[in-house]
């Protein structure tokens, strides 16, 4: 057996490194299309989050695929950038014309793909795999070598494969599980094999068809892996790949391994990827969705106000990854949870009137509403008989909204903020953007400050054709987010409806 340490530190000392592939692999996200500036933005904030490797893109494809590449590495990031090729001299040239510092190479490994696909033999890939990965060293890059569908290959002639790429050079072996049809039991074992049998470092792409590739994935570190190859919010093919935050995650907190990730930047990065995708993120994603840090239970939400880790992992906190804890509340509140929002706007009821809050609210959970907390601080002056102290900061006055045959609309729109009549004008993607814009300047000029959207959903709307759109936004000012509902016939003005309405009540303290 090979001696423990060969390919690095095999202790918890080891750095992990971060290969992200969501240019790549990711924008072959059906339905996924990244324009040349996205792509360049989305390169930056990668870099700044300290991925190690950005897979920017397959430069064959097409002119502008080349083209895109090229930009990225001219950007002259702190991060390597790789191009992918084909076991092709016309692929990998036009890898080293973009100026990458690492070319990619693939090859079909499988009986089922060599056969179906490529029509080649065994010796023809292992030919074809030396010869490129020579090819690549001569023109004096990086190489990184893959057998594709590596664990639907013959273990005997996967290792004799990644041998032969390993002595023509290669600097470091790539495992793809390309249809995601491993297991972690099964990917410890291969990973294992594969790292006993060569010197170089293994790198491992999994895919989610299963749900599994980031257990799969950590079990190839585990096995000796020292490269993850990940996408921001796991896009990519079909049911997409292993992903960035889970992996990054995982492997700092519970496996205590390093990476060069800063993981602060973790969520912002998530939600530029929503935002470019269209791909909303799911409420219970781990780490980056809404409700990640988010707690209903009374006995959950008491534990987390005195102490976060008594229902938190710990190990992870929502500072960590750039989130935060939200106390969310609907038929499972308890009164401490009451009682610490009331308390944030100055709100002290008797434990009398707190029991009467904390009823009327689990009632309306219980009616399948969401509890905004607008309705407590409704509920609170009703029961209390304190009719806010502080008036409204924000009237909306009039709103006018023009599209035309594209996505863009223009909104026009007068408020008085703190008794000064404001009006703006702003364009967005379709009518609510555009509006919402133009709230937001109004807003930020009078009061200061950036007023950030971070929450927005359509609740409810009734049937017909005067049906009623329920809108529910949560908005964040200095850390602190207040939620609030907008009823109208109209979806642009019940989303402006909600917008202030969580304005107002965010400015009472």
């Amino acid at each position: 057996m090979k001696e423990e340490g060969v390919h690095g530190d095999s202790g918890s000392n080891r750095v992990i490194e971060v290969f992200d592939t969501t240019l790549r692999d990711g924008e072959q996200t059906p339905g996924i299309s990244f324009t040349k500036e996205q792509k360049r933005t989305i390169a930056r904030q990668l870099d700044k989050l300290g991925v190690d490797i950005i897979e920017a893109g397959t430069p064959i494809t097409s002119k502008e695929e080349k083209e895109v590449v090229k930009l990225i590495c001219d950007e002259r990031l702190s991060a390597k950038i790789c191009g992918l090729a084909r076991v092709l001299t016309q692929d990998i040239d036009a890898c080293v014309d973009c100026g990458v510092d690492m070319i990619h190479i693939f090859v079909p490994s499988s009986e089922i793909q060599r056969e179906h696909t490529t029509k080649m033999s065994e010796a023809q890939v292992k030919e074809q795999a030396y010869k490129m990965t020579s090819y690549v060293k001569e023109h004096g890059f990086a190489c990184m070598f893959s057998a594709m569908d590596a664990t639907r290959t013959r273990l005997d002639y996967l290792i004799e494969l990644y041998k032969t790429a390993e002595e023509a050079g290669a600097d470091i072996l790539n495992v793809p599980d390309t249809v995601g049809i491993s297991e972690p039991f099964a990917m410890y074992e291969l990973v294992g094999e594969i790292y006993r049998a060569v010197r170089v470092p293994i790198s491992i792409h999994c895919h989610n068809d299963f749900g599994l590739a980031v257990a799969n994935s950590l079990a190839a570190v585990k096995a000796g892996a020292s490269q993850v190859q990940v996408s921001v919010n796991g896009i990519g093919e079909r049911a997409g790949n292993a992903d960035l935050v889970e992996t990054v995650m995982s492997l700092n907190s519970i496996y205590r391994l390093k990476t060069n990730i800063k993981t602060e930047y973790l969520f912002e990065t998530a939600k530029l990827i929503e935002r470019f995708t269209g791909i909303q993120i799911p409420i219970t994603k781990p780490v980056v969705g809404e409700n990640a840090f988010s707690h209903e239970s009374g006995i959950h939400t008491h534990g987390v106000i005195v102490r976060s880790d008594t229902f938190e992992p710990g190990i992870m906190t929502p500072e960590m990854v750039g989130h935060r804890r939200r106390i969310v509340l609907g038929k499972h509140t308890g009164k401490h949870s009451i009682e610490k929002k009331l308390r944030e706007i100055g709100m002290f009821p008797s434990k009398e009137q707190v029991d009467e809050i904390l009823e009327r609210v689990k009632e309306l959970g219980a009616s399948g509403k969401k509890v905004t907390d607008d309705d407590l601080f409704t509920i609170a002056e009703v029961v209390t008989g304190e009719i806010s102290r502080h008036e409204r900061v924000v009237t909306l006055k009039e709103l006018s909204v023009m599209t035309g045959n594209n996505l863009i609309a223009t909104a026009s729109l007068k408020a008085v903020v703190r008794g000064k009549e404001c009006t703006s004008a702003q364009m967005g993607v379709g009518p609510v953007d555009a509006a919402i814009k133009a709230i937001q300047e109004i807003i930020g000029g009078e009061i200061g400050g950036d007023i950030e959207l971070k929450d927005f959903r359509i609740e409810a709307i009734t049937g017909g054709s005067d049906a009623l759109a329920e809108v529910i936004v949560g908005v964040e000012k200095g850390g602190r987010m207040v939620t609030a509902r907008g009823v109208r016939e109209d979806i642009v003005m019940a989303s402006v409806e909600a917008f202030i309405n969580a304005v107002n009540r965010l400015m009472q303290e």
